[in-house]
């Protein structure tokens, strides 16, 4: 009952945001407005309606059941102290990235070249943060989930994430698996409104593949990294456009 309650909140609250009334989606699904108003309050709909109903928003349920669980308004984030000394530290930083994505601590001193020594240290600073637990045999135990985000005005995003995107970005794209495409275009609010959505589920999805794939062996996995970028924005160069345009004449009068 809690959970078709919550299911039903997210449909509401997609509505709200979409700007969306009770008449516009029964109108895309061709029934009747107290039709809507009755599925929408008690909560009974077969299977086939749901779908019906997220195929009119542009979801699918996976988005939706994210959306229930409140993702989108309360993303996780670490503390503004453990940002600070992941960001201070760049080894214990990338200790903790690779204990995210499922690596053993064996695997990262074999890996990585790290001195045992070294890596109890990191390890220990990490635990002493409640990022992980340290277990007998150093083994670890995360006490963050996997999928938080970096805090938008945080330390981390200030310290790597420029530096991690002119890296990322300054290369050929073309090797096998690459893909890079850049695209600009003029948009209504309702359409950048809706890239903006799409892009934000496909985020999603990429940290779920990755949790999903996080028990496999480090040797059959590789990194990937994915930016995704939309702002709004004129290139340089139709700019240019305007600045060698002559000046227009005021019109003529009669």
């Amino acid at each position: 009952m809690i959970e078709r309650e919550r299911l039903l909140a997210a449909l509401k609250r997609i509505l709200k945001e979409r700007g969306w009334r009770y008449a516009d989606l029964a109108a895309a699904l061709g029934v009747s407005e107290p039709t809507i108003k009755r599925t929408l309050s008690n909560g009974r709909m077969s299977l086939e309606r749901l779908e019906q109903i997220c195929d009119a928003l542009d979801i699918d349920f996976f988005e939706l059941a994210r959306n229930a669980r409140g993702t989108r308004e309360s993303r996780r984030h670490l503390s503004p102290l453990q940002e600070t000394a992941l960001a201070a530290e760049p080894r214990l930083m990338t200790v903790f990235h690779l204990l995210c994505q499922g690596w053993r601590t064996a695997a990262i001193g074999e890996g990585y070249g790290l001195r045992k020594t070294e890596l109890v240290r990191l390890l220990a600073q990490l635990d002493r943060l409640r990022l992980i637990e340290l277990l007998p045999g150093d083994r670890v135990r995360l006490r963050v989930p996997r999928d938080f985000s970096w805090r938008d005005d945080g330390p981390v995003r200030a310290r790597y994430f420029q530096m991690a995107s002119r890296e990322f970005i300054h290369h050929a794209f073309d090797a096998g698996g690459d893909f890079l495409a850049l695209e600009i275009r003029e948009l209504g609010e309702a359409s950048a409104a809706t890239l903006r959505r799409k892009l934000e589920k496909l985020v999603a999805e990429f940290k779920e593949a990755a949790e999903l794939d996080v028990d496999l062996p480090p040797e059959r996995r590789r990194s990937v990294g994915m930016l995704v970028a939309s702002r709004p924005w004129v290139f340089s160069l139709v700019d240019s456009l305007r600045e060698s345009a002559p000046p227009r004449r005021p019109p003529a009068r009669g």
